[in-house]
């Protein structure tokens, strides 16, 4: 068995795609284009290559030592070990676009990638008096997912009846097919123990999640605000200037004496634009009309609209009660709460009930 670098999936050894999230499972059936993350260094962006089972290895190894992470990290090392395996039953059928024997339990067929099951099924529950669609399946679950509109209204809510769903704009469980930000296969949530969870699963644009209380940064945190992409790097303490020979007293700014840590403006490429220091006891205020570091020309931001606070070396992102709020991209999994705000695509959505 061969795990997916994806979703964690046990697949069989000859399978080409994910019997779970469809994505590609070997070389092979490699995705079409490169996709790409931000550099690290904070130059071009580099082209992630599709990932093979020594590369997941290698990052599997890798992961542990790592101190800096990308803001958007590879796929193949955003794969945890812990990801449950689906549940299948020994009910088998046959895949209608190669033929091959396939559970109807399970998503997509490994052989060609082909939608088989479906979790849930948007489009085929019809809609309640109320606007609330079910998602097919069984029983009525408690998970409920809000979509909302420009006003902060309620458009549409999906009820998960299964343990978990895709979002996407391709074959996925909740489909939205004219969003041309959201990736086919986009996020993931999952139900376990009454904990909602999700995970991206590699897309072009990530998942963002909106923060709702003053929220910790850690290197390669990267953050929405806006349309303003910041991402947060540490630069850790500059060693000190050994004296001089003759005793004679350097020239420059003294305050703030150091920085340890550098917020960077990406932009769409992953490349960095503009970047801004951050040092230990000093508030940093963003905003498009006011505040240390200003974006006029971005009409999505607030005048006031975030402040990274220091606190004994670390710093904390607040949300200046702006009107669009303030997010942070998804890494790895991540624990969602009832009235938490998700970014997926073009899509704002919101956990109405767990």
């Amino acid at each position: 068995m061969i795990p997916c670098a994806f979703c964690g999936r046990e697949n069989e050894p000859d399978s080409r795609f994910c019997i779970d999230c469809g994505k590609p499972a070997n070389p092979s059936a490699a995705r079409i284009g490169p996709a790409y993350v931000p550099s690290p260094s904070g130059d071009h962006a580099l082209p992630v290559t599709p990932p093979t089972a020594t590369a997941r290895s290698t990052a599997s190894s890798a992961a542990a030592t790592s101190v800096a992470t990308p803001a958007v990290m590879p796929p193949s090392q955003m794969r945890s070990s812990s990801v449950p395996i689906t549940r299948v039953s020994e009910a088998v059928t046959v895949c209608a676009s190669c033929g091959k024997s396939v559970s109807p339990e399970l998503p997509f067929c490994g052989h060609c990638g082909t939608r088989v099951g479906q979790r849930a099924s948007v489009g085929a529950a019809p809609a309640t008096s109320s606007g609330t669609q079910v998602l097919s399946g069984r029983r009525a679950g408690t998970t409920r997912i809000a979509l909302l509109g420009e006003a902060a209204q309620v458009v549409q809510t999906f009820t998960l009846e299964r343990d978990d769903a895709v979002i996407g704009r391709g074959e996925a469980d909740i489909r939205f097919e004219n969003d041309l930000y959201m990736s086919p296969l986009h996020v993931r949530l999952e139900l376990r123990n009454g904990q909602l969870a999700l995970r991206d699963l590699g897309s072009r644009n990530g998942t963002w999640v909106f923060i709702d209380r003053p929220t910790k940064l850690t290197n390669g945190d990267v953050i929405l605000m806006g349309s303003q992409l910041l991402r947060f790097r540490r630069l850790g303490y500059p060693g000190p200037h050994p004296p001089e020979a003759d005793s004679t007293r350097r020239m420059g700014s003294a305050v703030p004496n150091v920085d340890i840590a550098v917020l960077e403006q990406l932009r769409a490429d992953g490349s960095v634009r503009d970047t801004f220091h951050l040092s230990p006891g000093r508030s940093v205020t963003i905003g498009r009309e006011t505040g240390d570091w200003t974006f006029p020309y971005d009409g999505t931001m607030s005048s006031r609209h975030t402040e990274i606070r220091s606190e004994d070396n670390e710093f904390f992102v607040h949300d200046a009660n702006s009107r669009n709020g303030v997010a942070m991209a998804a890494r790895g999994e991540r624990p969602i709460q009832k009235g938490q705000r998700l970014l997926v695509g073009d899509q704002i959505l919101r956990v109405e009930s767990v």
